[in-house]
C-alpha cells in the first residue's frame, strides 16, 4: 500500500513551491509599487531607489540585501516577463531552482512577442521537468530559445572564465579551500606545497598531507620553510622565516585562554570557534592587543574614534548592526548613532554599519536608530516598523555586552538641502547598465552566428 506519509510529503512539496511563488510575486508587486512611489529619482546614486527597496525588503524579512534584490527581480520577472510560467509555479508544478534557470536563460529576449512565445512553450512543458536537474532544464530552455530568438541564447561561459578559489568555514577551527585555477598555476602551487612540506625534519609528527595543509600559511606569508613541530632545540631543519606582511586577521579570545588557564575556545569571526590550544599557538606568533573594558572608554573629543574605541566596537559588534545584515567588521564603518557633533564619540553612540546601510541612514530620510548602553540597537523604518538588533560579539563573550554608559540622547540636526551631493554616484544608471549588458551579449551572439553560419 502506498504510504500516506509519502502522499503528505508530496503535497507539502507542492505547497512549498506555491508558497515560494506567492512570496516572489508579492515582493515583485511591492517593488513595483515602491519604485513608483520613489519616482526613480536617484538613478545615479550608488544606493539608488532599487537598492533602497532591497534594504526595506531585507530588513523586513531578515535576509541578506543581495538575496532580497535577487528575489525582487525574480518577482518582477514572474509578473512582467513570464506570467504563464508564474501560473505553473503558483500551482506547485515548478521547482524554485528550475525557475531561476528559466529566468536566466530567457533574460536576453527583448521582443515581447518572442518572449510570449517562449513563455507559453516553457509553461506547457515545465510540469514535466520536475525530476530533471537544473542543468538539464537550462539545456531544454536553451533549445526553445534557439528556435525562437537565436540572438538571445545564453552562451555558456568558458570553463577558464569560471576559475575561482573559495574559502568557507568548516567548523572546529578549520576551513575548506576549494577552487578551479589555471592548470599551469595549479601545478606550480601543488609542487610548492610539496616542497614546503618537505622542509621539516624526519621527526616532525605530522603526515605529509597535514604538512601540505599547514604549508598554506607559510606560502601566504612568503616563508621559505615550514616550521617544524618536532619540538627539538637541535632540529636540523632550523626555523621558518617569513617576512613581515600586511595581512591581518583578528581572533578574539579570553586572556585566560591565551595564558593557558582556560580551555574556552577563541573566535575567528566568520569561521567560528578556534580550539584553545590553537589559540595559544597563534598567540605565540601574533601581536596580542587587549580589548578595553567599557569603563576605560570615555567620551572622545573628535569625530574619528580612537584605535581603542574602534577595537572595542568591532569586537562587540563583529558585523554590520542593521537588522538582517551580516557584513563583517572589516568592511563596515563605525557610525555615530546620533550624528556627530550632536552625538558624541562614545561606545554607547557608535556601532558598525556596512557602507550601504551607512549611506541609507545618512542620505535617505525616514530611517532612525536608537542605541542602548549594552550595544543593543532599535531600528525604525520610514513606515514605523521596529527591528531589534543585538551585538554578535556579546553572544560569544557576554562581557562585551557590559553597559558602556547611559547617554542623554541628543536631537539629530535636520538634513541640509545639499546633503545628497555627497552621495557616491554610479558610472551609469542600473537600468542602462542592464540594457547595455543585454545588447552587448546579443551582439556577440549575432557576430558569432555570422562568423559561423549553419551548417556548423
Amino acid at each position: 500500500m502506498f504510504d500516506s506519509h509519502l502522499v503528505t510529503a508530496h503535497g507539502e512539496l507542492r505547497a512549498e513551491r506555491a508558497a515560494t511563488a506567492r512570496r516572489l510575486i508579492a515582493l515583485g508587486r511591492y517593488t513595483g509599487v515602491r519604485m513608483a512611489e520613489l519616482g526613480n529619482t536617484h538613478q545615479d546614486w550608488v544606493v539608488d531607489d532599487w537598492e533602497l527597496v532591497a534594504v526595506e525588503v531585507a530588513t523586513e524579512l531578515g535576509i541578506g540585501r543581495q538575496r532580497a534584490s535577487t528575489e525582487m527581480a525574480h518577482g518582477r520577472t514572474l509578473i512582467e516577463r513570464l506570467p504563464r510560467l508564474a501560473e505553473v509555479f503558483l500551482a506547485g508544478d515548478l521547482e524554485y531552482g528550475h525557475f531561476t534557470a528559466i529566468a536566466a536563460r530567457t533574460a536576453l529576449i527583448v521582443d515581447p512577442d518572442l518572449l510570449g512565445i517562449v513563455d507559453e512553450r516553457v509553461a506547457a512543458q515545465a510540469p514535466g521537468w520536475a525530476a530533471r536537474s537544473r542543468d538539464r532544464v537550462a539545456e531544454l530552455v536553451d533549445w526553445l530559445v534557439l528556435e525562437v530568438d537565436p540572438e538571445a541564447i545564453r552562451v555558456a561561459k568558458q570553463r577558464r572564465a569560471e576559475r575561482r578559489i573559495d574559502v568557507t568555514p568548516a567548523g572546529n577551527g578549520l576551513a575548506d579551500v576549494i577552487g578551479t585555477a589555471d592548470a599551469a598555476d595549479a601545478a606550480v602551487f601543488d609542487k610548492r606545497l610539496d616542497e614546503l612540506a618537505r622542509t621539516v625534519c624526519p621527526n616532525d609528527p605530522r603526515s605529509h598531507a597535514e604538512r601540505r595543509a599547514d604549508a598554506l600559511r607559510a606560502l601566504s606569508e612568503g616563508a621559505t620553510r615550514l616550521a617544524c613541530m618536532c619540538g627539538s632545540a637541535e632540529c636540523p631543519a632550523g626555523t621558518a622565516e617569513a617576512p613581515a606582511g600586511s595581512i591581518v586577521i583578528h581572533v578574539l579570545a579570553e586572556q585566560a585562554t591565551v595564558e593557558g588557564d582556560s580551555e574556552t575556545p577563541g573566535l575567528l569571526p566568520g569561521y567560528g570557534a578556534i580550539p584553545a590550544e590553537q589559540v595559544r599557538q597563534m598567540a605565540a606568533r601574533a601581536r596580542c592587543t587587549p580589548v578595553p573594558r567599557p569603563p576605560a572608554l570615555p567620551t572622545e573629543p573628535g569625530y574619528r574614534p580612537s584605535a581603542r574605541l574602534a577595537d572595542f566596537v568591532r569586537a562587540r559588534d563583529l558585523t554590520c548592526r542593521w537588522y538582517g545584515c551580516n557584513a563583517p567588521a572589516e568592511v563596515s564603518d563605525i557610525d555615530h548613532t546620533v550624528p556627530w557633533p550632536a552625538g558624541v564619540t562614545h561606545p554607547s553612540n557608535t556601532k558598525l554599519y556596512c557602507r550601504t546601510h551607512h549611506l541609507v541612514k545618512t542620505f535617505y530620510t525616514g530611517w532612525s536608530d536608537i542605541q542602548g548602553p549594552d550595544g543593543s540597537l532599535t531600528l525604525i523604518s520610514p513606515a514605523g516598523r521596529v527591528y531589534q538588533s543585538t551585538p554578535d560579539g556579546a553572544l560569544f563573550f557576554p562581557q562585551l555586552a557590559a553597559r558602556t554608559g547611559l547617554l542623554t540622547r541628543a536631537q539629530a540636526p535636520p538634513p541640509t538641502p545639499t546633503r545628497g551631493l555627497a552621495m557616491p554616484t554610479r558610472a551609469r544608471p542600473r537600468a542602462h547598465e542592464r540594457a547595455y549588458r543585454i545588447a552587448r551579449e546579443r551582439a556577440l551572439n549575432r557576430a558569432r552566428a555570422e562568423a559561423n553560419p549553419p551548417p556548423f
